[in-house]
């Protein structure tokens, strides 16, 4: 975490810092984390100075952009009040397509604009940093993300039927770049809802029980009936991710989520097995990709961190016995888990490309990885 502060420009503070959304997330998380195990209060400052950077890097128009100031729109002043209000960019190494450009598959991936699965997680990070800080401004970001996510991403078919959702926005959220919906952006965008509205029940100035409601009730109809197994590691890990939150909303909550957390529980099981069939921890580095396998690594952490949960809280599960079924058949892959991390901490597996195009997102969801506490908690 050191390396990557030193290498994004967090520490020293760099003139142009190097911010991306997705790995920001997952570093705020893990500096938590270091400040919770050592009581060193640098890593929360780290925790803190990363977030002020990632709102005024990728809360604002880039500096290739004619667009100046906050991408929100609002002034200076308004825009240090309410700095998620107008979502955050990804961080990408190019500007998003104008109007007139023609879409193009492979230089999308390059180009600046919004993802909302992006977003969630820096939902996630922010609401984090509101409970082991105590402070309430955090969450109060965390929502208003959610609200201007919500409505910016979500629309509905001009052929009727159910809203959906777009994968990725422009960087001012007025249009979408990529109209497909992402498989688990619903199911995401569900459960972090879920995560703030337990949230806000126990942060002082945040009393509000029926918080996102409106937010939470399309979400779940945008979920039924998605396809969620998949055979992407980092995909399967985010689903035992998100079942290690569901649990700890239905825990002491009374939520009636029971079903939603069987139906995630039998993906992840699905796309387990795939991983094992595919073979991958047996190829050499340079045919593997570092952040998908370490996904699935933290999501094993998730499953057993679950499974420890169900057996102190059975009374909190109307089926406790199928729901810890099926949380220990995950469980089980657990070793699978340090077979990952072990190849990747292994310097000459971080030589080949495949690690050193992807090095911070590599260096940060490995050390996610190895100290998943707060990203595990809500």
């Amino acid at each position: 975490m050191l390396d990557f502060a030193l290498t994004t420009g967090l520490e020293p503070n760099g003139e142009l810092p190097k911010r991306y959304l997705w790995t920001d997330a997952f570093a705020v998380c893990n500096f938590l984390s270091l400040y919770h195990k050592t009581d060193n209060p640098e890593w929360m400052d780290r925790a803190l100075r990363l977030i002020h950077q990632v709102h005024h890097v990728l809360g604002k128009h880039r500096s290739d952009d004619p667009r100046t100031g906050w991408i929100s729109g609002l002034s200076a002043e308004g825009g240090e009040i309410h700095p998620t209000i107008g979502g955050l960019r990804i961080g990408k190494r190019l500007n998003e397509r104008n109007f007139h450009e023609p879409y193009d598959e492979r230089l999308e991936w390059d180009q600046d604009g919004q993802y909302f699965h992006y977003l969630t997680r820096w939902m996630h990070a922010l609401a984090c940093t509101s409970r082991v800080t105590g402070y309430p401004k955090f969450l109060r970001w965390a929502v208003e993300l959610a609200g201007a996510a919500h409505a910016r991403f979500t629309y509905s078919p001009v052929s009727g039927g159910k809203k959906r959702m777009y994968w990725k926005m422009s960087i001012d959220l007025s249009r979408p770049l990529v109209p497909s919906m992402g498989q688990h952006d619903p199911l995401d965008g569900y459960v972090t809802y879920r995560e703030l509205q337990t949230a806000s029940g126990g942060c002082p100035g945040q009393q509000q029980p029926s918080l996102l409601a409106f937010e939470i009730a399309e979400m779940a109809d945008i979920c039924r009936g998605t396809y969620l197994p998949t055979a992407d590691p980092l995909g399967t890990g985010g689903l035992m991710i998100d079942a290690a939150r569901i649990g700890q909303i239905i825990i002491g909550n009374g939520c009636t989520l029971e079903n939603l957390l069987l139906s995630v529980l039998d993906a992840a099981i699905l796309g387990i097995g795939e991983f094992e069939k595919s073979r991958t921890v047996q190829q050499p580095a340079g045919y593997r990709l570092a952040f998908r396998e370490l996904g699935l690594a933290i999501g094993l952490k998730g499953a057993a961190m679950l499974a420890g949960l169900i057996r102190e809280n059975p009374g909190d599960f109307a089926a406790a016995g199928v729901v810890e079924q099926k949380v220990d058949r995950l469980a089980g892959y657990l070793p699978l888990a340090g077979t990952i991390e072990r190849f990747w901490m292994d310097e000459r597996n971080q030589e080949p490309p495949a690690w050193t195009e992807h090095r911070e997102i590599n260096l940060v969801m490995l050390a996610t990885s190895l100290l998943p506490d707060e990203f595990l908690r809500i």
